[in-house]
């Protein structure tokens, strides 16, 4: 069985979070994909996230209806930062014998061997890297095996979105229209 894995904040969960998942699907075959959810990203220490109902309440009206995608919150459960080598060692032992595959951005690709326990990252999964919109494909460095997901680029971020709310912008098109009304409905990213 093939796994794919997509962490992240989802604060908050965006279109170009969806053509990821659409992308990682047909391209690597994948049986399943999870959207594990960060408690605290270790990428963002000064930055607490929406709490953590509200991004699983966005996520769930965002993937409605997807039946080859779920919404994991062992991440939010264990609390505190949230290390993908913890989550990549849950979903080993979970999915015995599975392929996993775990999806990253491009930024992050060079990056791999900072990593938390890089020598099991690599041992556990394979990366897949998202491209962004105009730059070329980032290789992962050893040992660390992975590949570039062809995909549907496009340059839409989170932080965009709360920057866009924040200043009274509209977010039509940037996130699913359930997600857009639970933004404005909880009053987010003011």
């Amino acid at each position: 069985m093939r796994i794919g894995l997509l962490g992240g904040s989802f604060d908050p969960v965006h279109v170009g979070h969806l053509l990821v998942a659409r992308a990682a699907l047909e391209e690597l075959g994948l049986a399943r994909l999870f959207f594990i959810p960060a408690a605290q990203s270790p990428f963002k220490p000064g930055s607490p996230p929406v709490p953590a109902p509200l991004r699983l309440q966005m996520l769930r009206l965002a993937l409605a209806g997807e039946t080859a995608c779920e919404i994991d919150d062992v991440e939010i459960r264990r609390g505190g930062v949230s290390y993908t080598v913890a989550t990549l060692r849950h979903y080993a032992e979970k999915f015995a014998g599975a392929e996993l595959f775990y999806l990253i951005g491009s930024d992050q690709a060079a990056l791999l061997p900072q990593w938390r326990e890089a020598g099991e990252l690599a041992r556990l999964a394979e990366f897949v890297v998202v491209p962004r919109p105009g730059q070329a494909p980032a290789a992962v460095p050893a040992p660390f095996r992975g590949q570039a997901l062809r995909g549907f680029p496009v340059a839409i971020s989170s932080t965009e979105i709360q920057a866009r709310v924040k200043a009274g912008l509209p977010i039509t098109h940037l996130t699913p229209v359930p997600v857009a009304e639970a933004i404005a409905n909880n009053r987010l990213y003011l």
